[in-house]
């Protein structure tokens, strides 16, 4: 039985699941529970600042699993499997836009360097027992980043997150996201620069997002 132990309550993972079990062959069902394992807090931390919120954090990484877990057979072993997680995760958030556009806080810290050598947003989930003053800033803060993501395209956010809270290479989004490493590259510099100018400026959230007429890359 695989529990998922990050946030305020466990996600159970393979009871729910159970009546699946019999489609997967029992080797394999180990190496998923390995696969669990190793990548849950990557998960559940990803979900967590997609969706800002630990009870939707849960959920999406939970039905990221299930997804996971149902097509498991045709998992490529030649990609690591976090990228084919991350992917299906992506894809899910991306999905519940359209039902949720509203995110939760998130927490921000300006300093960063990545696994591409460039300069980019952090992002973290917020420390409780910080100093008093710093929460008051960063609450400020927080609430300002999460209106300058929440108004960028949904591609331009999930590149960016990926690079910048997960810290993987251009090469590894654009295997998690299907496309090229030149769209990759556009799409976070143009995502980064949008979110610099409205924590810089503060402009109105609709301004960030593209021109009508103009296509996203």
């Amino acid at each position: 039985m695989t529990h998922i132990n990050k946030g305020p309550k466990s996600m159970n993972i393979t009871p729910t699941i159970g009546q699946d079990t019999h489609t997967v062959y029992r080797n394999d069902h180990a190496e998923f529970e390995t696969y669990i394992s190793r990548t849950k807090r990557q998960a559940y931390n990803l979900a967590y600042r997609m969706t800002g919120n630990r009870e939707q954090a849960e959920d999406l990484a939970q039905e990221a699993y299930l997804r996971a877990y149902r097509s498991f057979d045709r998992y490529n072993r030649s990609m690591p499997f976090e990228n084919w997680l991350f992917r299906i995760l992506t894809n899910l958030f991306v999905d519940s836009l359209r039902r949720r556009p509203k995110q939760q806080p998130l927490s921000l810290d300006r300093s960063i360097s990545n696994a591409n050598g460039d300069e980019g947003f952090a992002f973290e989930i917020a420390d409780h027992d910080s100093d008093p003053e710093r929460i008051v800033l960063r609450d400020v803060m927080d609430e300002r980043l999460q209106e300058g993501l929440a108004a960028l395209p949904k591609h331009f956010k999930t590149a960016v997150l990926l690079c910048d809270v997960e810290g993987m290479s251009y090469e590894e989004i654009a295997r998690t996201m299907e496309t090229s490493v030149g769209t990759v590259r556009s799409r976070i510099h143009r995502g980064r620069r949008m979110l610099r100018k409205y924590m810089e400026q503060g402009p109105p959230v609709h301004s960030l997002r593209p021109k009508l007429g103009t296509a996203a890359v």
